[in-house]
């Protein structure tokens, strides 16, 4: 059952033949080719970056920061350099995706700079791991918020947080295989959520400055940590709660204008997260002693309970629309990437097709839900995301790589956005340190358990993506037929 076929059906279904001439013109409007639409624009772009960037962290615990850093001053300062360093790590994507315009994100730019295998270690990484395991830790975060209420004076069971959080994830992903727009129109409605929180916050705080609430930021550098070690691992938290700057470029083909908006959405979206960090942090520090800040659970709520009363309830509502928004924005990218990955062979063939009414990676988007589902199940998947978290800076650091090695090695490329080679080499170094740092601080066998599983993926790559043995592509072709059947999906038609 190939892409001919399902359209054959989907005529005479429409009735296009036998009907009179009135249905015939109307059967023959323009169609649009089966291909992933251009549906996301400049504002859309920049709520994916903003409203994926912005999860929980900076409402729960923003501690780390100031814990490493051992004093206000130091922590707001490594908040503002983190924001700094983000941005320039998001303009050698900027480059990159208006360079090399593929959705899929680092895999495209690693397949262009150094060929299949390392894009295909990427994809096998990420697409398994990374992205349905970080989906599935956004929505437990988003079922403990919602679920709280409801249990007063106590933790919710992990049986109600585990349901609701799958609940989540079967709703996310409905609406992203449903359309491309409405997944969009959610990502813009919780995006302006977190932010009108966020305002309310900073307001907040700038009222309270007013009134000479500045014990805590006055001798802001007293108690700064002198270890290297201490500061650099604050750098590396800091650096986790501005993970998600490269979201845009995993969609690539479905921006309107890319060589415009790629990089407006970044310059943009970046240093609006990163002055909402900052002045959320200020605000913090205008009621809260660091001593408080360290010891509150709940930073945000803490800070309500004491500033926004009768209205501190708004704090935790705002916290579970902000999860709800990463999320979402999580699976939209996610898709892209399985999509993407299925398309160059490196994933079976079905994640590669688009359905033929919505026009979305449905398979792609199916597959990384029901991966998301199983890492819901085991214990504690905060540690897995932790001890992974080294590869995807590996991979952040070589796409900063693959900039450099193509000025080189593809200088016919046009570069419609060219940024000095010294910010990707700075980017490189940066990712070796946060590689190396979390592993040189605790040396745990985890790690060479992560890196165990990802060169495994090696074990798939030479039979079924460099040798394309027959006997595998006899045993998917009768499933992949019954699936497109199942989800109505047909290959990308290929428009140059």
């Amino acid at each position: 059952m190939d892409e001919g076929s399902i359209r054959k059906r989907k005529e005479s279904q429409n009735g296009s033949t036998g009907h009179s001439m009135d249905c015939q013109t109307k059967d023959k409007q323009p169609e649009k080719a089966t291909v992933l639409q251009k549906d996301v624009g400049l504002f859309s772009g920049i709520c994916l970056i903003v409203g994926t960037m912005i999860g929980s962290g900076i409402f729960i615990s923003p501690k780390a920061v100031l814990l490493y850093s051992g004093a206000v001053g130091p922590c707001l300062l490594i908040w503002a350099a983190c924001g700094v360093l983000s941005t320039l790590g998001a303009l050698c994507y900027a480059e990159l995706g208006t360079m090399i315009t593929k959705s899929g994100g680092e895999h495209a730019y690693l397949m262009e700079a150094f060929g299949s295998l390392v894009a295909y270690l990427y994809s096998w990484t990420t697409v398994m791991v990374l992205k349905p395991s970080s989906f599935a830790i956004i929505t437990l975060s988003f079922a403990e918020y919602a679920s709280a209420p409801f249990y007063p004076g106590c933790t919710p069971p992990v049986v109600v947080t585990k349901c609701l959080s799958a609940a989540a994830i079967f709703l996310i992903v409905t609406v992203n295989c449903l359309s491309v727009k409405l997944a969009n129109y959610v990502q813009n409605f919780f995006t302006a959520a977190k932010l009108l929180i966020i305002l309310v916050i900073v307001g907040a705080g700038i009222v309270m400055l007013a009134q000479g609430k500045t014990e805590t930021l006055s001798n802001a550098f007293d108690g700064t940590s002198s270890s290297v070690g201490a500061i650099g691992l604050a750098f590396y938290n800091g650096f986790w709660a501005y993970d998600g700057w490269n979201q845009l470029n995993f969609i690539t083909e479905e921006l309107k204008d890319p060589f415009r908006n790629l990089p407006l959405a970044i310059l943009i979206g970046i240093p609006l997260v990163s002055v909402c960090y900052v002045l959320v942090n200020v605000a913090y520090f205008t009621v809260m002693t660091t001593s408080e800040l360290l010891l509150s659970p709940a930073v945000a709520v803490t800070f309500g309970d004491r500033v926004l009363y009768p209205l501190s309830w708004m704090v935790p509502l705002f916290v579970v629309f902000s999860t709800f928004g990463s999320a979402n924005g999580s699976c939209f990218t996610a898709g892209r990437l399985a999509y993407v990955a299925g398309r160059e062979g490196h994933m079976v063939k079905i994640l590669s097709y688009i359905s033929l009414k919505r026009y979305t990676p449905s398979p792609a988007l199916l597959f990384n839900g029901v991966l998301s589902i199983f890492y819901i199940v085991p214990a504690d998947i905060n540690t897995l995301i932790n001890y992974f978290s080294f590869a995807q800076w590996a991979f952040y650091g070589l796409t900063a790589l693959a900039l450099i090695v193509m000025r080189f090695t593809r200088k016919d490329l046009h570069r419609p956005v060219k940024v000095p080679i010294a910010i990707a080499g700075l980017m490189v170094l940066v990712s070796c340190y946060l590689v190396l740092a979390p592993i040189i601080d605790k040396p745990d066998l985890e790690y060479l358990y992560c890196t165990i599983f990802i060169f495994s993926g090696l074990l798939f790559y030479y039979p079924f993506v460099y040798r394309k043995v027959s006997w595998a592509r006899k045993l998917m072709r009768p499933i992949t037929m019954h699936l497109q059947l199942l989800m109505e999906v047909v290959p990308p038609e290929k428009t140059e």
